[in-house]
């Protein structure tokens, strides 16, 4: 059960209410994740242009970003994450035995060498980040990754893992 309530779009005043409005064309909906947020408007507008920037712009591709965004949450126990990720993942054309591949047995999804290395930087640096080398990065450097594309997938593990604690300390309903 939610520990606190989620704002109803239709009474949406003012900025929330235009954020809101963007939230809506871009996923359909306007999620309890969201709603949650809106209880101190700065930082749904903050965590609303990070996830613009991040997941829908950059230069990865937007399945790079929602197996990383899937797999940080399963790291993580996040189960809201993980529902609306599943969703997204799904809404980009995955299929289900695609993101079963990607949950259960990474190296064998359709990703590049690069591609899966930054997905496992991202995980890496989920669980222990005190833990990731030199070596690795140089690893994605010799397979073509640039410092823009290190810290994009950084970002991307950055922001989910905060939505993970965020979701989870306040019970947050999944609605996906």
């Amino acid at each position: 059960m939610p520990r606190i309530h989620s704002l109803d779009p239709q009474t949406a005043q003012e900025k929330t209410a235009q954020i809101f409005i963007e939230i809506q064309e871009a996923f359909g909906m306007v999620p309890n994740l969201f709603r949650a947020y809106a209880n101190h408007p700065p930082l749904l507008e903050a965590n609303w242009l990070k996830v613009k920037n991040l997941m829908m712009e950059g230069a990865l591709p937007r399945k790079v970003k929602e197996a990383i965004a899937l797999l940080v949450s399963k790291d993580n126990g996040c189960d809201y994450c993980v529902a609306a990720h599943e969703t997204a993942l799904r809404s980009i054309g995955v299929s289900s035995e695609e993101m079963q591949v990607i949950e259960d047995d990474l190296e064998q999804a359709d990703f590049s060498a690069k591609e899966l290395a930054l997905i496992a930087l991202a995980r890496k640096a989920n669980t222990s980040p005190l833990q990731v080398t030199d070596e690795e990065i140089q690893q994605l450097r010799n397979l073509g990754a640039e410092d823009a594309e290190i810290v994009e997938v950084l970002g991307v593990m950055e922001l989910f893992t905060s939505f993970n604690k965020f979701l989870d300390s306040l019970q947050v309903e999944i609605d996906f």
